[in-house]
């Protein structure tokens, strides 16, 4: 039998009106995005969970490297250790990162350490898809997760290999640009939709117009929408403005199913046509029950086995519902009164946009 821990999310249409979201929460500025970074630099300080020098040879090629640049000569296969591991270190540079700045690093083992608990990493220059550097990481590293080992049994919880510097990567260089200077910026809409592209002009115009007495936006397509920028205002300060500024935003009519976990998520814009439905499951039993047959006193007769079979069919279900309505509640409404289950109603859901009755989208994860 087919067993399910099914969660069934229904986004339910509410009768009070639906509160706006603000521009800056739905929207991002073209162009001002954070930027990926990436250096390999070494954690020293381990416990002996370090990596096997002998199975990771780039480990003992950076420690002689790094000697070398501190002015110490070392013989190759003179280290033999295991505190020390070789990580990647991967950071996000954010808009507008001054010189100077601090951001977050995630250090994660390349080689066959078992833990990077207790060690710290040495300076690693950070670099770009440009390759160059613009931060440089240097702290100790903090890691959540634990590993212990005995003769017969091991326990670990989360990932001991991976840890995190807090403010460890320094800020030595800025992104060029100057955001104030742009005579126009461009919003890109996270969920892209023509009709909340003409909300969101909309709704700037009517504030521009009297702010300003002229209209600064125009929708380009289903995904960005175009504003003019002011001479007598700086562009961060009429970012600010527009930003605070609220919106309908117009969602897609979509069901999504995940049939690997049971998730059913119902948008409240799925509209449903007029369909019956029924559903129901038809469980057939064999059971074999063999008798002993044994002859009567002072007869030949032998005692035998008589075999005895017994099958039973049971359907459950099997319900005719007629469903029908203009709005999710509906839909809903329905599935429940025949009482299914998070795999049945994931098979009606699919049968009804088969049939056409279903309104809306319908996406199978």
């Amino acid at each position: 039998m087919r067993s399910w821990l099914a969660i069934v999310v229904l986004i339910l249409s509410f009768d009070f009106a639906q509160a706006g979201a603000r521009i800056k929460d739905i929207t991002n500025i073209q162009g001002v995005r954070d930027n990926l970074l990436i250096g390999y630099g070494l954690v020293v300080g381990l416990q002996g969970t370090g990596d096997g020098l002998k199975s990771s040879p780039f480990t003992e090629q950076s420690i002689r490297s790094m000697l070398v640049h501190l002015g110490v000569n070392v013989a190759p296969g003179s280290t033999k250790g295991k505190n020390v591991a070789a990580v990647l270190v991967t950071g996000t540079l954010p808009p507008f990162a001054r010189q100077g700045e601090r951001i977050d690093v995630t250090v994660s083992s390349i080689g066959d350490s078992t833990s990077l608990g207790g060690g710290v990493l040495v300076m690693t220059p950070l670099t770009g898809v440009d390759g160059e550097a613009y931060a440089v990481a240097q702290g100790p590293v903090t890691v959540s997760g634990f590993s212990a080992t005995g003769d017969a049994e091991k326990l670990t919880q989360g990932s001991p290999t991976t840890g995190r510097v807090s403010n460890g990567a320094l800020v030595e260089r800025e992104l060029t640009g100057e955001f104030n200077h742009l005579k126009s910026i461009t919003l890109e809409i996270r969920n892209p939709d023509f009709a909340t592209a003409v909300s969101i002009a909309d709704v700037i115009n009517t504030y521009a117009k009297q702010e300003f007495g002229v209209a600064i936006a125009s929708e380009r397509d289903q995904r960005t929408v175009l504003i003019t920028c002011q001479k007598d205002m700086s562009v961060s300060r009429l970012v600010s403005l527009i930003g605070a500024l609220e919106v309908d935003v117009d969602v897609p009519a979509r069901i999504v199913i995940d049939e690997k976990s049971g998730t059913i998520v119902i948008g409240k814009e799925v509209k449903l046509s007029t369909v019956a439905v029924t559903h129901g499951n038809l469980t057939v039993r064999v059971t074999e029950s063999p008798q002993v047959s044994q002859p009567e006193s002072f007869s030949k007769g032998e005692t035998v086995t008589v075999p005895s079979t017994k099958i039973t069919a049971k359907q459950d279900g099997g319900k005719v519902s007629i469903i029908e309505g203009p709005s999710l509640q509906t839909l809903v409404d329905g599935l429940n009164q025949i009482g299914l289950k998070p795999d049945g109603m994931i098979a009606i859901l699919q049968a009804i946009k088969t049939a056409g009755a279903i309104q809306g989208e319908l996406i199978v994860q």
